[in-house]
């Protein structure tokens, strides 16, 4: 299935561009709690295991915990570089839409975030609660709240969470989640149901509404992970009088504290304040502000200086996704009057090279590369420490189970190891080694090229960089027949648990045109082994599984060089208070945020 990117992985722009721990607070409205309020350098934020709780129905009650010295009112301008893909939130899956659609969108369940201490509990968004569980986990009831209702007034009701199940299946939605679709369908969900569009439904056995405000899922297996599934976009509900099928993408209609009262796509998103939507029904978002003012497509240094300078109404902005600028990093962390509004957090993505295993077929090469590769080298060229630190697991620092792995010492030796490739090539009887690389023709990546042939030429490898348009990257890398011996990408869980890693990346079953296992990895003992630990109830027990499955891919199979656990780094304008973290999205909140 598809699977959540971070926003620049996806345009392909940067690492540690949009998707964990808290640091600045400093009375200037930050997440407090973090390394820099401690007086550490910016750059030393040490990654936490999300510890997510799954709340109780009285957790899932609004109004949302209030944030002190908060005030309503003003607008907040929210500064990005990158355009919007999907407003739909079934197609959203880049968490730069999923941020900006909790603005305008509910789901099923949420992250309720404590801005002070960042404490995090999955509660019921419109549900009454997280859910309950029957039938060995296979059968999940939710109940919607009382007095919800969407823009124009009319109730939310259970028959319209279904629809908008429902109409995952549809042929025009492929950019967002499919866990509900397969849970509920299997892999060919399609072949199965088609959407609700010529009337057809889903029957009770997989979707029952046995009255206005339940809504009971019937699932082919148990998932004991379905409160989080719930948390994603496109678990809520469509109204279908204002289902306008595939352009339903640039006007969705609103059942959050916000509507869209404006759109360019590429330039602007306006948002106003939706009075039908009921603050006590919400204990996620405060909505404190009484507009948004999303701008879209601006130049990253531009958006970094704007943000440093905090005049006018940049006085008033964030970028909820978008990092500094890597040129603008060392004068933020050198700047002490920035610190206050400084937020530098781990997100939960991790970067890697892909090793294309159907043209590198010899794991011996395969580990030659790994060795050759230089950690160190390829984060400095991509802007320092600030950009993500150094990382050798397949699994992210902020993922539950997360055990430092490091099977062929990277850490020891980060700028590489050449002798080692060579005696690996030679047992290989490999000499001259010849690789394409396939890279994003920007400059960032025309320099990252340019420091892996020089480490690898010492290896005895030549590597033939070739540029690729960064708006086709992912098209043609994601190519079963590409060309490519080895490209970049990146992956972040949908929810702390590394069913939403490893699965979806390694499951050679999986592997066809566009599916997220870029490497080809087919090994029938992983393929196993995710089945069994898929199967196991308890999610604890599945973590540890799931880690070790993780290490045993890297250090056997090698299908690719993890190199980079991303992070969040920027400032935000002095003008404002209440600013917090997200760690399941590795964005900024704009649930909390308030002006002052």
């Amino acid at each position: 299935m598809n699977k959540r990117r971070a926003q620049y992985a996806a345009a392909v722009l940067s690492v540690g561009a949009l998707a964990l721990s808290a640091c600045s607070s400093g009375g200037g409205g930050g997440p407090s709690g973090g390394s820099n309020s401690s007086g550490a350098s910016p750059t030393a934020v040490q990654a936490k295991v999300q510890e997510i709780t799954v709340g109780t129905a009285a957790d899932s009650k609004g109004p949302a915990l209030a944030v002190s010295g908060a005030k309503q009112g003003g607008t907040v301008h929210d500064l990005e570089q990158s355009g919007i893909n999907h407003l739909d939130p079934a197609q959203a899956y880049v968490n730069q839409e999923q941020v900006i659609g909790q603005l305008f969108s509910r789901q099923l369940t949420n992250y309720k975030i404590d801005p002070a201490t960042g404490k995090t509990v999955l509660v019921g968004d419109l549900a009454t609660d997280a859910g309950t569980s029957s039938d060995g986990g296979k059968t999940w009831t939710y109940h919607l709240k009382d007095g919800l209702k969407w823009e124009d007034g009319t109730p939310i009701t259970s028959d319209q969470v279904k629809y908008g199940i429902e109409r995952l299946y549809s042929s025009f939605e492929t950019a967002g989640p499919q866990y509900l679709q397969v849970w509920l369908s299997g892999e060919n969900f399609r072949k199965v149901y088609q959407g609700p569009q010529k009337g057809k439904e889903l029957p009770d056995s997989v979707i029952a509404t046995p009255d206005s405000k339940t809504v009971v899922f019937h699932f082919l297996k148990p998932h004991a992970d379905a409160p989080y599934a719930m948390a994603l976009s496109g678990s809520g509900p469509i109204l279908k009088s204002k289902d306008t099928g595939p352009k339903y993408d640039t006007a969705p209609f609103s059942d959050g504290p916000y509507k869209i009262a404006s759109y360019q796509a590429g330039k602007a998103l306006e948002l106003v304040r939706n009075t039908q939507w009921d603050p006590n029904s919400d204990p996620i978002r405060n909505a404190y502000p009484n507009k948004w003012d999303i701008q879209l497509g601006i130049d990253q240094d531009s958006l970094t200086q704007r943000l440093q300078a905090s005049s006018g109404d940049d006085k008033n902005s964030l970028a909820l996704v978008a990092s500094a600028s890597p040129t603008q990093t060392s004068v933020i962390a050198g700047d002490a009057s920035l610190k206050p509004r400084l937020v530098n957090e781990v997100q939960p993505f991790v970067d890697v090279f892909n090793i294309n295993v159907t043209r590198v077929k010899d794991v011996r090469v395969r580990k030659a590369i790994e060795y050759a590769f230089p950690l160190q080298q390829v984060q400095t060229a991509l802007g320092g420490p600030t950009q993500g630190d150094l990382g050798t697991n397949l699994i992210g620092p902020t993922v539950a189970g997360f055990k430092p792995a490091d099977p062929f010492g990277k850490l020891t030796k980060p700028t590489g190891d050449p002798e080692k490739a060579k005696e690996l090539l030679k047992e290989a009887g490999v000499t001259n080694l010849k690789l394409t690389y396939a890279y994003s023709n920007t400059p960032r990546w025309q320099n990252v090229a340019t420091t892996l042939k020089n480490a690898f030429a010492k290896a005895g490898i030549t590597l033939n960089a070739t540029p690729i348009d960064s708006t086709q990257y992912y098209t043609l890398i994601g190519k079963v027949n590409n060309p490519y011996d080895m490209y970049r990408t990146g992956w972040g869980a949908d929810w702390p648990n590394a069913s939403t890693v490893i699965p979806p990346t390694q499951d050679g079953r999986l592997v066809a045109d566009d599916d997220p296992d870029y490497s080809h990895l087919n090994d029938p003992h992983v393929n196993s082994e995710i089945d069994r630990i898929n199967n196991i109830a308890d999610l604890t027990q599945q973590t540890a599984e799931w880690q070790k499955l993780a290490e045993y891919i890297e250090g056997n199979d090698v299908p690719s060089v993890p190199y980079l656990y991303d992070k969040y780094y920027n400032v935000y304008g002095n003008g404002l208070g209440g600013v917090s973290y997200n760690s399941p999205l590795g964005t900024l909140s704009p649930n909390t945020v308030f002006v002052k």
